[in-house]
């Protein structure tokens, strides 16, 4: 029985460690950067808002909303989120494709964003709800941008 256990955990060390594969994931420090950002600009422009940050796989980061706001406000923005990160678009082109009435999870009104590393990573969503659209839009644009992220998918070039 002991040679049979110290063969097994011989064998299972033999699976080579290139066998996973590292993907970019969101981090909560630029979670929090995006969510913070979001907020001081949502100050500034005497708006209400609640955001959510979430990650590639519809897992809430970080979120938060401001004194006053409603709960459907932070329900919202938890819609356009998931609509963003699920589908690696704004939720502005989201409502220029038309989607069908049952698409799930899709959002039709600016202020969900795509959250995507300099590579073309997708990473997942931030949505804004409480100002008006392109409000919420430019709030959460503005935290992916200070986080050193991109709001949109980076063309890259083909290799030469």
């Amino acid at each position: 029985m002991r040679g049979r256990l110290a063969l097994a955990a011989t064998l299972s060390l033999a699976v080579p460690a290139s066998a996973q594969t590292a993907r970019p994931t969101l981090d909560y420090a630029s979670a929090a950067k995006i969510r913070d950002t979001c907020l001081d600009y949502a100050r500034a422009h005497n708006l209400k808002v609640a955001v959510v940050v979430l990650e590639n796989h519809g897992m809430a980061v970080t979120l938060a909303h401001m004194d006053g706001v409603s709960m459907s406000v932070g329900e919202i923005a938890l819609w356009k989120a998931t609509s963003a990160a699920k589908y690696g678009r704004a939720t502005a082109e989201t409502a220029a494709l038309n989607p069908p009435a049952n698409m799930p999870s899709v959002a039709t009104i600016m202020g969900g964003v795509p959250i995507y590393s300099a590579d073309g990573t997708l990473l997942g969503g931030v949505g804004t709800s409480g100002g008006k659209p392109a409000d919420d839009d430019a709030c959460g644009t503005a935290g992916i941008e200070a986080a050193g992220l991109k709001a949109a998918r980076p063309v890259v070039s083909p290799a030469q």
